[in-house]
């Protein structure tokens, strides 16, 4: 019997044994090929001496040590890692332990950047429909997806209002062409902003690749500079979402970079730790510290494991795994050759819609009839039949459900560490096909 209070109490999953690169291995010594690194965290796969050498390293000299009394030379060196793979707008990192927290500190962040430039009437957020930012309150108010929300609605704030999703493929009207439908979406920024009071909104939040809710979904070229455009104008923070698709997993380190914009915050976690220790950073333009600096000095926010010293040193010897072996560059080049593979095998598939992503994110709508992209019956589960009939097939991959809008529609989102290399497509795209037709014969 097992104390452990589990994500479902009817599933109670096997126990983990040990990692052996892309595989991890459960204690009856069966093997599975990890397409979703969990949850996009396992960028380095699940052996990585370097990163663990590095964890043990800092063990020897100090764990922790508390913001309120020491800074530390891993945390130190983490933050000025990160500030170099930035524009050069962004000076300053704050650390936490989660992507969920990191949401929270941005809002926190950008709340209060508004107090210290006496503009206290700046309340709102807005953000979109389908997004997923983390499940702490805060952050569970930001996100769009309604089957996340509705148990605990009574308890979220009515200061974080949405727009809807950029989703071309399933919300174009007929005719319009991908940039037409960009511009329209992101002019229910400036629609939502003026409704709410020009002087009213302080920030809009976005995930520049949609992954957990939408299954890595990108924007529409020119949609995120008509949005950067829109916030400048009315001198509202843009936050990006980075935490999911951000530390190289879309084929650059930061997600934003093929966007052609910068944001005023973002936020990063997953892959930033590679779950060899948990980390989330946020990080803010000078323009933002600024604020802080010449007004009360004290950013009103802190948990007690933030910056942490073990947890950094980890961190910064992903980064240097990162640059050391070209893994982002090999992401970029190897991502196109798995989504060719992918659409090659499934893209005539009776219930695939459409098959999507960028780098190693990459997303399978399902759907009930390809023409009329009518999504399946919710009440069966295809998404959760998938993940099983996959993972006894020996592949872990992360299958959702609630894509359309929160309550229907079905993908498969993949995100492989880093070191999954061409010649393992075969297996995964093979072992995906396995449990695609055992759910949904063709």
């Amino acid at each position: 019997m097992s104390n452990i209070f589990p994500r479902h109490t009817a599933n109670l999953p096997p126990q983990v044994a040990n990692g052996d690169g892309t595989y991890v291995v459960d204690a009856n010594g069966k093997r599975y090929l990890d397409a979703c690194g969990g949850a996009a965290v396992s960028c380095l796969g699940h052996s990585n001496q370097v990163v663990v050498d590095a964890v043990k390293q800092q063990l020897d000299k100090i764990a922790y040590a508390h913001t309120g009394f020491f800074t530390s030379e891993p945390a130190e060196q983490l933050a000025a890692a990160l500030c170099m793979r930035a524009p050069d707008s962004f000076g300053r990192v704050y650390f936490h332990n989660g992507g969920s927290e990191a949401i929270e500190a941005s809002l926190k962040l950008a709340r209060q950047y508004f107090v210290e430039i006496k503009q206290p009437q700046r309340v709102n957020v807005i953000s979109r429909l389908q997004s997923y930012h983390g499940n702490t309150l805060g952050a569970l108010a930001a996100g769009g997806n309604m089957w996340r929300r509705e148990p605990f609605e009574p308890l979220l704030t009515n200061a974080i209002h949405h727009i809807e999703p950029c989703y071309y493929y399933r919300w174009a009207k007929e005719g319009e062409t991908p940039a037409s439908y960009g511009e329209r979406m992101a002019n229910q920024l400036e629609a939502k902003i003026k409704e709410l009071g020009e002087d009213s909104v302080m920030a809009f939040i976005a995930e520049p690749v949609v992954g957990a809710t939408l299954g890595a979904v990108t924007a529409e070229a020119g949609y995120f500079k008509r949005i950067r455009a829109i916030c400048d104008r009315y001198d509202v923070l843009l936050i990006l979402d980075e935490i999911m698709c951000g530390t190289g997993r879309t084929g650059s380190f930061f997600a934003f970079e093929q966007e052609g914009i910068t944001p005023d915050i973002v936020t990063l976690a997953k892959g930033l730790g590679a779950g060899v220790q948990p980390i989330s950073a946020m990080m803010c333009t000078n323009e933002v510290y600024a604020a802080f600096e010449s007004g009360s000095g004290f950013f009103q926010h802190g948990h007690t494991y933030i910056a942490h010293p073990t947890v950094c040193a980890a961190s910064l010897a992903v980064l240097q795994e990162l640059d050391n072996h070209k893994h982002i560059d090999a992401v970029k080049d190897n991502g196109v050759t798995l989504l060719k593979m992918l659409q090659e095998r499934f893209g005539n598939h009776p219930n695939v819609g459409d098959v999507r992503g960028r780098g190693y994110f990459l997303g399978i709508e399902l759907v009930k009839d390809r023409q009329s992209k009518e999504p399946l019956d919710s009440s069966l589960k295809v998404n959760a039949k998938i993940k099983a009939a996959a993972f006894d097939a020996g592949l872990m991959v992360y299958p959702m459900g609630g894509t359309v809008d929160g309550a229907t529609g079905d993908h498969i989102l993949l995100a492989p560490p880093f070191i999954l290399i061409p010649e393992q497509f075969d297996e995964l795209v093979d072992k995906l096909a396995t449990a695609i037709d055992a759910v949904l014969p063709s």
